[in-house]
């Protein structure tokens, strides 16, 4: 991951700026590497989606893919504009896309509201275009929705963690709370790479800040 900050860009690019893509996606791994479970569709009836930005992607996914309830992870690039990007455009910060985290859960086991309380807790959502070292326009905080009851409930949380963020004199939320855009899955060595490598670099710092169990009440 991009461990130093400086000269990174820290604006959007325009859709005239943006880097062209592909029309045909990277390639990826086949299956999960901690539970070997497909990556990509079609997923089991029942499964539901998630995907959120928080930062290096590494150490975010490790945060879902240890959760009872949760089929597969994947690691991938969102709500920019470049099709098809691979991880080198995606850090020049010239395709608009976040590093995120697809989650894919049976809302039978995990809801999607002990989800958010995850993604809350695991890092900084007051930083901009910046998670702890890592700077630049990939590392910003967000949540995408795939539903209206997903979007209620983090709009919900937001509001919730804001006051507590507060209350523990950290500013204001700085994370994207938009309908989920395509997903384009991220290059195979990303995928799962803490347990690749256990001791690899993870990047994320919450703000020891806690959401009541139950988000919402």
């Amino acid at each position: 991951m991009a461990l130093f900050g400086f000269g990174k860009k820290l604006t959007l690019p325009t859709r005239s700026d943006a880097l062209a893509g592909r029309s045909v996606a990277i390639p990826t791994a086949a299956t999960h590497f901690v539970n070997g479970n497909p990556l990509k569709p079609t997923y089991p009836q029942g499964m539901q989606q998630a995907l959120f930005g928080m930062g290096c992607f590494w150490g975010a996914e490790r945060k879902f893919w240890q959760i009872s309830g949760v089929y597969i992870t994947a690691v991938g690039y969102a709500s920019g504009i470049t099709p098809n990007p691979n991880y080198e455009e995606v850090c020049s910060g010239m395709t608009g896309h976040n590093e995120v985290v697809l989650v894919v859960f049976d809302p039978q086991i995990i809801s999607y509201e002990q989800l958010l309380k995850v993604f809350w807790e695991s890092h900084n959502p007051t930083q901009g275009m910046q998670q702890g070292n890592d700077k630049g326009t990939q590392y910003r905080s967000g949540i995408y929705y795939f539903d209206r009851v997903q979007q209620d409930l983090a709009n919900a949380s937001l509001q919730i963690f804001q006051t507590a963020l507060k209350s523990a004199g950290y500013g204001a939320i700085t994370t994207e709370v938009l309908s989920a855009p395509e997903f384009y899955f991220a290059e195979g060595y990303h995928q799962q790479y803490l347990a690749k490598n256990p001791n690899g670099y993870c990047g994320l710092g919450g703000c020891n800040v806690r959401l009541p169990e139950a988000i919402m009440n």
